[in-house]
């Protein structure tokens, strides 16, 4: 076998063509690197069938006129200018080339004269186009490719780190500009040193150093703490000059707008940043052509100081592989080095009850007392607050079954802090034995939920003081308030034997980072959960955790292989908090009913045309309708032509579910800042 690279394969130009290609602005969500807009539309452009019609009819004219001229059937007439120039005493020879000169020249006229009437120069410049345009497209290319655009003035050149020069460290930028040149520096170290350089022109202190570890690292300056400077693989392609992954190209069709035709669609942290759902069936491609490529640019974007990620999914690496994170938790794996703190490394009960109610018992809203968790959580708290002041730490599973249980370790708890003397966790106690005893649904409801994670397949996990790995060690259980930092983090979920325990534990991780994002002191980076499968985890708490992380630089990618995976008073509160909305290939006719509805309705100009037969009672004229008849087997008519304007769903829920292609999907998009597109038809993965 030949030895593992050490980097991914380079993809496209080298770094320096890469960096100097334009980058134009552009509509949300365009693939901006070497993006050229298309030219404006010709509101006089002649449709094709018109136009070859006119220059047939034009030809045939004047085919006539000229055969009738040279038959002598219109007369000598036309030939008097050359007869009145020529003299009397001038040979045969002489007027015949003077007459067939003559004779070109009014031929020529009349071909100019109905060429131009018949606009022949546009049709042969279309069918030209037509017929040899794409060969000629892949020229351009391969010109492009031969010989590379000259290299821009010095102060507008980002290989020569012009920001750099400017603030007086014309060492350091001599240093990187070698370095890219020579090729030692991947896309990922420009877009970790353009980084470090933004974090040093808000804290200038940093400047000196800056200069030394470029000085003494060069590319490899200003390190992620893992020290990796690229992933091992890469399935997609990236921009991260822009921070952009592309995940296909607009469809070339009249359904799209006229901006978004064959152009390259990309998600970048502005878009993520109002949160995404993909909805498709199994194989539609939403995971492996949608979410997959968002994970990896995420980690990328990572490695450059600029995000944290945090995976979940099912377990395997379907979103991307293990040397893609810094962080793997394999959840009731005994291999497992990692595990998940089951409070989101809060020390607030209230807090950490919040959390743990929403995960536990957020999805049964017609129950729950209220609609939502909120109730639960209160009665978590009266239990985990006063475990917390005896003990110093939160409950443990088995512990918090055995309070919610009513087992003899709730008089154990009260004995001791009595002993103790906490009276106030003392009256938090009896509040909790005064509201259970109202009613014992709910603590047993959680008590049943709590079982679930109670198993032998999670024997040591979810411990507060950590897990014990396999080599000895003792690992700090991961929560997701360390997303202030660049970190990669998967959590496989135990599904296969264990699927309400999932979802158990997908509803916690959405309900801790969704606190944990907006908790966060550094809001510089931006952080994003994906959340593959997200069946039974969208709640009533959920979805105002959602609106709100558009505030706090973050966003969720949740996918779904329905709505009928959520809550029925849910799907259109959900549809309504996400601001990117993905309908891929082979939906339900009633999701497809719930996305038509969200992107609504637009004014369309409709043509109405209406065909009359002509009937004529003069004899000449009924003759000449006989023999058009004859010659084209269809009645003579008048047509009428109605133009109205109406409003029509911009997308029906019989096309979204009926005309959609394997590996198309249908998408719109939302900025933080509030700009949208409407709904575009995409071809996945190109």
């Amino acid at each position: 076998m030949p030895p593992r690279p050490g980097q991914a394969p380079r993809q496209g130009p080298p770094l320096a063509e890469w960096l100097r290609l334009p980058r134009p602005e552009a509509m949300p969500g365009i693939w901006r690197c070497d993006y050229r807009p298309r030219a404006a539309p010709d509101p006089d452009r002649t449709p094709a069938r018109q136009l070859v019609s006119g220059a047939v009819v034009a030809f045939l004219i004047a085919w006539l006129i000229m055969s009738l001229l040279w038959n002598g059937y219109l007369g000598g007439y036309w030939l008097w200018p050359v007869n009145a120039m020529t003299p009397d005493a001038a040979g045969t020879g002489i007027r015949r080339v003077l007459g067939n000169a003559y004779v070109f020249l009014v031929f020529a006229g009349i071909v100019l004269f109905f060429g131009r009437l018949g606009r022949w120069h546009e049709l042969l410049r279309r069918a030209h186009r037509r017929i040899a345009g794409p060969a000629t497209r892949r020229s351009v290319m391969a010109g492009r490719q031969r010989r590379p655009a000259p290299p821009p003035p010095p102060h507008a050149d980002p290989v020569e780190w012009p920001e750099l020069r400017g603030a007086g460290l014309g060492e350091a930028a001599d240093r990187l500009a070698e370095e890219l040149r020579s090729g030692r520096m991947t896309d990922v170290d420009h877009a970790r040193i353009q980084r470090a350089w933004q974090s040093v022109r808000v804290r200038p202190d940093r400047l000196a150093a800056f200069a030394d570890g470029v000085r003494e690292s060069g590319a490899a300056c200003c390190p992620h703490p893992t020290g990796e400077r690229d992933l091992p693989t890469r399935a997609a392609r990236h921009d991260l000059s822009l921070r952009q992954v592309r995940i296909g190209t607009a469809a070339d069709e009249e359904r799209n707008p006229y901006e978004y035709r064959g152009v390259g669609l990309a998600l970048d942290p502005a878009l993520l940043g109002t949160s995404a759902l993909a909805v498709g069936p199994p194989g539609a491609g939403k995971t492996s052509r949608f979410a997959r490529p968002v994970v990896e640019a995420l980690c990328l974007q990572a490695l450059a100081g600029q995000a944290a990620v945090l995976a979940v999914s099912p377990a395997g690496p379907r979103l991307a592989p293990d040397g893609c994170f810094d962080v793997v938790i394999r959840l009731g794996h005994p291999e497992s080095r990692y595990d998940l703190d089951l409070y989101g490394g809060t020390t607030d009960p209230d807090e950490a009850a919040g959390m743990l109610a929403e995960a536990l018992v957020g999805d049964l809203t017609d129950v729950l007392p209220g609609g939502d968790s909120r109730r639960a959580a209160t009665l978590v708290a009266q239990l985990i607050g006063p475990f917390a002041a005896v003990h110093g730490r939160f409950p443990t599973v088995p512990e918090l079954r055995e309070l919610l249980d009513g087992a003899p370790a709730f008089e154990a708890l009260r004995t001791a802090l009595r002993e103790r003397e906490h009276a106030d966790q003392l009256r938090e106690l009896d509040a909790y034995e005064r509201q259970s005893g109202r009613t014992r649904e709910l603590p047993a409801l959680l008590a049943d939920r709590i079982a679930l994670l109670d198993r032998p397949a999670f024997a040591g996990f979810f411990q507060p003081e950590g897990r014990v790995a396999p080599d000895g060690t003792r690992h700090r259980p991961f929560s997701p308030r360390a997303l202030e930092h660049p970190l990669r983090v998967r959590v496989d979920l135990p599904e296969r034997g264990h699927a309400e325990a999932s979802r158990i534990l997908a509803r916690l991780v959405l309900a801790q980072f969704t606190e944990c994002a907006l908790a966060r002191g550094d809001q510089s980076r931006f952080a994003c959960l994906v959340l593959d499968d997200a069946a039974q985890t969208v709640t009533p708490q959920a979805l105002r955790g959602l609106q709100r992380l558009r505030s706090g630089h973050a966003g969720v990618l949740l996918t779904l292989r329905a709505l009928d995976d959520v809550p029925q008073a849910q799907r259109g509160p959900l549809l309504g908090a996400v601001g990117c909305r993905v309908a891929c290939a082979g939906i339900t006719p009633w999701d497809a009913e719930r996305f038509a509805e969200v992107w609504g309705t637009e004014w369309v100009e409709t043509r109405t045309v209406t065909n009359r037969q002509l009937v004529s009672d003069e004899p000449l004229t009924r003759v000449l309708h006989a023999v058009r008849r004859l010659a084209t087997g269809r009645y003579v008519t008048a047509e009428s032509v109605t133009v109205r304007s109406e409003q029509r769903e911009r997308w029906s829920a019989s096309d979204l579910a009926n005309e959609l292609q394997p590996g198309h999907a249908v998408l719109s998009l939302t900025t933080v800042r509030g700009e949208r597109t409407p709904p575009i038809l995409t071809r996945l993965g190109e």
